[in-house]
């Protein structure tokens, strides 16, 4: 009996390994910085066997890795197997703020989530190659990222997310680096200005993006998240706007993704 029994249970977890989310650390060329860098990838069951899937990007914040949204959602394997979604996390370096930096010329994280991390998934993965299957989000700086890439580049993304984003870095000129790679505010305010979300707002019609934002209210990033947010509506752009309970932390960000994953969903079952 106990034979049967443990034979039962080998079988089912069998199958159950059978129909388990793969999660692969692998290193990715960008030849614009001219080194390898690190991505966390999450692919479904359905994308291992060769059905194409959606993607959605997470990018982590300041000090943050790779290896950052699947330590606060560890659940992420079941998310993608439950959804049918790809998931792609980056190494966007310590500090980089996701741009081309004017002034550290080998620091081009916009080029290479926009163009080389893009090419590359596309090319390895079952994915479904189009903007209206690829959405991007991020946490605190990520925020900043993701929304920084997705505006400027709509051809590559047709659905964007921030949670905690640092969405207008002017008030903040001595914080996580950022005068590193823009010099300080000061003395290059033009250069500051050009490196904002809120001033690549413009660029944007109503329907250009799905857009997600949220951010706690007790959040230092409040401030500029309901800046956007209002700037938003003065231009008539159509877009999801959250404020509730919350700081900025993990457990504000391990609740908040469900939410933006659940909204890009909706977004990828769009006709």
């Amino acid at each position: 009996m106990k034979r049967t029994f443990g034979a039962i249970c080998l079988f089912l977890l069998a199958c159950l390994g059978l129909q388990a989310a793969q999660v692969d650390t692998l290193f990715v060329n960008s030849p614009s910085m001219n080194k390898d860098i690190k991505i966390v990838s999450i692919q479904p069951d359905k994308a291992l066997k060769g059905e194409k899937c959606p993607v959605i990007y997470l990018l982590h914040g300041y000090s943050g890795n790779e290896k950052s949204w699947l330590e606060f959602r560890p659940d992420l394997p079941q998310i993608a197997d439950r959804d049918g979604i790809i998931f792609v996390c980056p190494d966007g370096g310590f500090d980089n703020w996701y741009w081309d930096s004017p002034i550290v010329k080998e620091s081009r994280y916009e080029t290479f989530v926009s163009q080389e991390l893009i090419n590359y998934v596309d090319k390895n993965f079952a994915t479904l190659p189009d903007r209206s299957k690829r959405a991007i989000t991020g946490l605190s700086m990520g925020g900043h990222g993701a929304m920084w890439l997705a505006i400027r580049h709509q051809d590559v993304f047709g659905a964007v997310g921030s949670t905690s984003g640092g969405l207008d870095i002017r008030p903040f000129p001595n914080n996580w680096n950022m005068k590193k790679y823009l010099g300080v505010r000061d003395e290059n305010l033009e250069v500051w200005n050009n490196h904002t979300v809120i001033n690549q707002l413009d660029r944007l019609k109503d329907g250009d993006l799905a857009i997600i934002i949220d951010c706690g209210v007790d959040d230092f990033f409040f401030g500029v998240n309901k800046a956007v947010h209002e700037r938003l509506l003065q231009q008539k752009v159509g877009h999801d706007f959250i404020a509730r309970p919350g700081a900025h932390n993990g457990a504000y960000w391990k609740n908040s993704i469900g939410y933006q994953i659940k909204f890009f969903k909706k977004f990828f079952e769009k006709e």
